[in-house]
Order: C-alpha cells, then sequence, then structure tokens
C-alpha cells in the first residue's frame, strides 16, 4: 500500500515583517540554540527602509539568509566551500553583524577608528568562529569569477527584487534579453575572469557591435539597429558595475564606459496595421481561423475589438473578467498572486475595457479567460504568427499579430473617439497631471460601440 506524503506547509509571505509608521522591519526572534553564542539580544530587529511589501520581501530574504549563514557557521566552528561561496558567505555574515562586508586592505585603509571598534565589538558579541573574524575584518579575499559565474550571481541575487512581481515567462524573457549580451561578449572575448576584463576587450566588444550597426560600404547593410548594440554594451555595463559593488568593491569605473552608438535621427519602426475592410474579409471571414484551437482563435477576436496586447488577453482570468454587469468589461492589471505573479508594462497599462461585438460573444463563452495560454503569451503569438503566416491571412510580410492593435487605434482614430480616451483603452501615457477616472464604463461603452465590427457568431 503506498505511503501518503504530508505535503509541506506553505510558507508565511511575511514572515520577519512588521510594519511601523508605514515602514516595514525585519524582526524575528533569536533561536533558542543561538542564545549565548550570537549576543544581538532576543530580538533581532532592522528597518529595511521601505514602505512597498514586495520590496520589504526581498530585503527580507537576504537578511534571512544572512543569518541563516551566520549561524550555520557559528555552530559548525569552520567550513569547506569553494572559494566564491566563502567569499559570498563573508559579505552575507558582515551583513548580519550590521556592517559591510570591506576586503582586508580596505580595512588597513581605515581612517575612521571607531569603524574599526565596531566590527572589533561585533566580534565580541558572538562566540566568533575563525570565519565569522575573517568576515568582519577582511581575511577573505575577492576570488576570480568567470564571467558566466557573475552573470548567475546578478540573475539570481542582485537583481533579484527586479524580477520580483514577474510571471515565469516574464523573467524568462528579462534574462534572455541580459543573457543574449553575456553570450555574445563570451563568444568574442572568452569566459575569463570577470575582474581581468579590460579596456580593450571593451572596445573589442564595442567594435564587434560596429560591424553590424554601422559596417562600411563594401560589407553591406546594417544588421543590426544601434539600439540593439546599445543595450549590449550597457548590460555588460551594468553587470561589471553591480557585482562588484554587491562584493562591496570600490570600482572607479567599467571597461563599458562612454561606449555606445547614437540614436539620433533614428525613425521608430511601427508595425503596419491590418485595414479594417482586411479584417472584415478575411480574418473574420467565416472558416478562416476554424483550424485553430478554440482558445487561440477566440484570442485572436478579442485582440480585435479590445486593442489588448497579446500578452495581456491571454492572462485574463475569473477575477477580471465582467460579463453579468450592466456593462461587460475586462479589467487589464497586474496580478499579485504570491504564487503567480504578473506585472504589467507600465502603470498607464491598467484599465477597464468595455466589452462590444464579438468581443462579447467570445468572453460570455469563456468567462474564465484562456487557461491553455496563460503565462504562456510566446507560445500563443508564435502559434498565431505562424498561423497567419501560413493560411496567408498577413497581407504583407511585415505584419505580426501585434498589428491588430495597431489597427484598433486606427479605427478608433477614424471613429472620431476622444484623443484620450483612445489613449486610455490603448493604455498609453497621458502626458498630463490625472484627473477623474477617465470616463464612465457606460460611455466607454457607447464610444466602442460606433467602431465595433460586423461578425458572424458561427465564427466564434
Amino acid at each position: 500500500m503506498r505511503k501518503e506524503v504530508a505535503a509541506e506547509p506553505a510558507r508565511d509571505p511575511d514572515r520577519y515583517l512588521i510594519q511601523r509608521g508605514g515602514v516595514f522591519y525585519y524582526h524575528r526572534r533569536m533561536p533558542a540554540k543561538m542564545v549565548g553564542i550570537d549576543d544581538r539580544g532576543r530580538f533581532i530587529r532592522k528597518s529595511l527602509e521601505t514602505d512597498e511589501r514586495r520590496l520589504a520581501r526581498a530585503m527580507r530574504d537576504k537578511l534571512e539568509d544572512a543569518d541563516k549563514t551566520l549561524w550555520a557557521v557559528l555552530l559548525s566552528g569552520g567550513e569547506t566551500r569553494s572559494a566564491l561561496d566563502q567569499y559570498r558567505d563573508a559579505v552575507r555574515r558582515a551583513e548580519a553583524m550590521g556592517v559591510s562586508y570591506l576586503s582586508n586592505g580596505q580595512v588597513a585603509g581605515f581612517h575612521n577608528v571607531d569603524s574599526i571598534l565596531k566590527r572589533v565589538e561585533a566580534l565580541e558579541r558572538v562566540q566568533a568562529a575563525p570565519a565569522v573574524a575573517d568576515a568582519l575584518l577582511g581575511g577573505v579575499r575577492v576570488p576570480p569569477v568567470k564571467i558566466s559565474e557573475a552573470f548567475d550571481v546578478y540573475a539570481n541575487e542582485i537583481m533579484a527584487h527586479e524580477v520580483v512581481g514577474k510571471s515565469q515567462s516574464q523573467r524568462r524573457m528579462w534574462k534572455k534579453v541580459k543573457q543574449r549580451a553575456i553570450n555574445n561578449f563570451v563568444a568574442l572575448i572568452g569566459d575569463k575572469s570577470i575582474g581581468e576584463i579590460t579596456r580593450e576587450d571593451g572596445l573589442a566588444f564595442y567594435r564587434f557591435w560596429l560591424r553590424r550597426v554601422a559596417p562600411p560600404p563594401e560589407a553591406g547593410p546594417a544588421t543590426h539597429s544601434a539600439s540593439a548594440g546599445n543595450r549590449d554594451l550597457g548590460n555588460m555595463r551594468d553587470l561589471y558595475r553591480r557585482y562588484f559593488a554587491h562584493l562591496g568593491e570600490e570600482q572607479k569605473g567599467t571597461p563599458f564606459d562612454d561606449l555606445r552608438f547614437s540614436e539620433r535621427g533614428k525613425r521608430r519602426r511601427k508595425r503596419p496595421s491590418f485595414e479594417t475592410k482586411w479584417i472584415i474579409d478575411q480574418i473574420m471571414k467565416p472558416g478562416a481561423l476554424e483550424s485553430l484551437d478554440p482558445q487561440a482563435r477566440r484570442c485572436v477576436l478579442a485582440l480585435i475589438e479590445t486593442g489588448a496586447r497579446p500578452s495581456e488577453i491571454c492572462n485574463l482570468d475569473e477575477t477580471v473578467i465582467f460579463i453579468d454587469t450592466l456593462v461587460p468589461y475586462i479589467r487589464i492589471s497586474p496580478r499579485e498572486d504570491a504564487h503567480d505573479p504578473r506585472e504589467i508594462k507600465t502603470e498607464w497599462s491598467v484599465r477597464d475595457v468595455p466589452l462590444v461585438g464579438v468581443a462579447l460573444e467570445v468572453f460570455k463563452k469563456n468567462p474564465q479567460g484562456f487557461p491553455r495560454y496563460r503565462n504562456r503569451e510566446e507560445a500563443l503569438s508564435a502559434n498565431l504568427n505562424k498561423f497567419f503566416k501560413t493560411n496567408k491571412l498577413f497581407p504583407t510580410p511585415k505584419h505580426k499579430i501585434y498589428s491588430l492593435r495597431h489597427s484598433f487605434e486606427d479605427r478608433m482614430k477614424e471613429g472620431g473617439i476622444d484623443s484620450e480616451l483612445r489613449k486610455i483603452l490603448m493604455g498609453h501615457t497621458i502626458e498630463r497631471v490625472e484627473y477623474g477616472s477617465g470616463g464612465s464604463l457606460q460611455w466607454r461603452h457607447d464610444e466602442l460601440k460606433k467602431i465595433a465590427l460586423p461578425f458572424d457568431p458561427e465564427i466564434v
């Protein structure tokens, strides 16, 4: 008979957090086994200097990890770990003791006697293992770390707060863009120690991109935009600067400083929109989308009449789809579920969009959204772009599924819809002080009905 395994209880997402005067604090009782060893008192309390819960949770995680590392060493009296792990643990131990980690040379160069005494007094508060003394007095040297290893620290530790609130797919995309710079640099220069990167390496990487951004006439046209090169150079610059700041090593600059390409005169490429006649006669023609799976097909139809981004449509769920109301609508907003969070593009992207035409019929059939594509917006876009291309539903090779969003905006302009309402419904920035709510849902609904397209119910 198979033995049932009890599920591990969920951890409190707000453990060790208290809020006083709007500011969050890291607050926890000293474990009984550490009393008399770690003499910071019965309670450990440190201001996180933020009133934002998500940021406080990320900072709490670092302090919780620092205490765990410190206590493990205090109890064991020693360790056998890699040079990088030992150095990173030294940084954590110093943080747990209330000081920043400094190298041996930096400690020796201190002119502030009070700062040195603070470190010595911290040692007296605990039954100090040698590793703790090393952490406080700079006895662990900065180890050579390959660029790829430094990037792992950058992505998983230094910038952990950046991905708080992102979904798994958003985290993957965030990392993918930055990983490209690392891959390109390693392919060109090699996976050398990040501390050994020279200015010449930075210039070689600049020239690598120069050949793609502004090649000589005999080499043919550019293959990449200036912004693509600047993105890679900027990501390498950010990795270098943040990595050494994280280690407590003072850096006067990076090998990538002042290396960028001018984007002046750059003409922003705008995706072409579908003509309204093409949408009606080709895309909404009965049978045109019949071989698509039902959820993908309905996503397309919802895009036509809401102007939403594909990632916004496929991540809606029953909590933000309102059908049984006087004015049916969808609410596009961040998902703050601790187990399944999701960011949206900007604060202006938060909006309520009334449902008219074919979009209303879509959500009547899918009141819980499109679970097949939830957190899989890349798969949805790839699936739809491939289907449209194969079935000749794109008027030109430059058209993409995202072009439906531009078509919605064009239709609103042609329908005489107020410019500010257009920005609200598109989730675009309004460049003035915000007053009011942007008009009632009923008014928005009545305006959108003016541009709703005729459709055969069979296509839904």
